[in-house]
């Protein structure tokens, strides 16, 4: 999202947008201080930024050394430093933390073997700090398949796959994957769960 839609989206929804490169680790915990000083409270984190490349699991020489690190400071490294940069303002909301991981990251097929294994690590991380932060904080995962958005509308082999393998028959559309971060905030006793979403491909 450009920084231009982020800012018309905050202002329909009646929030406000913060940018940062959540690379940069300095950046990315930077968020938070800016929230509070915004909201003045913070009821819900949901670390959804994730980045991938198409490189086949069976291409071993497809991913540099460079791009595993980048990988992991954006799918990995910055959903920690959220978290625990958010986890006081959190502890005093009696808040939540929904981190959005993959379906690749339960399943060890399709995508690269750099973001399959970022996304393992940080369902491994929700469980971790679900179990270290109940009953202050509660930690849930999402774990979705396909998305059906403009970044994926032209993946023609992973799109003809949901279409004529998983139960579904589709991939998931971007309401779907809100409709259950929102039921996963709403809901007062789930904690440490990893909820795959993937219209029931993994039972193929």
């Amino acid at each position: 999202m450009s920084r231009e839609a982020g800012i018309r989206l905050a202002e329909e929804l009646g929030g406000s947008y913060h940018q940062a490169d959540l690379a940069d680790d300095d950046a990315a915990a930077g968020l938070v201080p800016e929230v509070l000083d915004t909201h003045g409270r913070l009821d819900v984190l949901v670390n959804n930024a994730g980045i991938s490349w198409p490189v086949p699991h069976d291409d071993l020489e497809g991913l540099t050394a460079a791009d595993w690190r980048r990988l992991l400071d954006v799918n990995l490294i910055a959903p920690w430093l959220l978290c625990t940069a958010a986890l006081p303002a959190l502890k005093e909301t009696s808040g939540c933390i929904v981190n959005v991981t993959s379906h690749a990251g339960v399943r060890p097929k399709g995508g690269s073997i750099a973001y399959a294994a970022s996304k393992a690590a940080l369902n491994h991380v929700t469980k971790l700090l679900a179990a270290a932060l109940g009953p202050e904080v509660r930690v849930n995962a999402v774990a979705p398949g396909l998305v059906d958005t403009p970044l994926t509308k032209d993946w023609t082999a992973a799109q003809e796959l949901w279409k004529t393998v998983s139960p579904m028959r589709r991939a998931a559309k971007p309401q779907d994957v809100a409709d259950l971060i929102a039921m996963l905030i709403d809901h007062d006793y789930v904690t440490g769960e990893v909820i795959v979403l993937d219209g029931g491909l993994n039972l193929r």
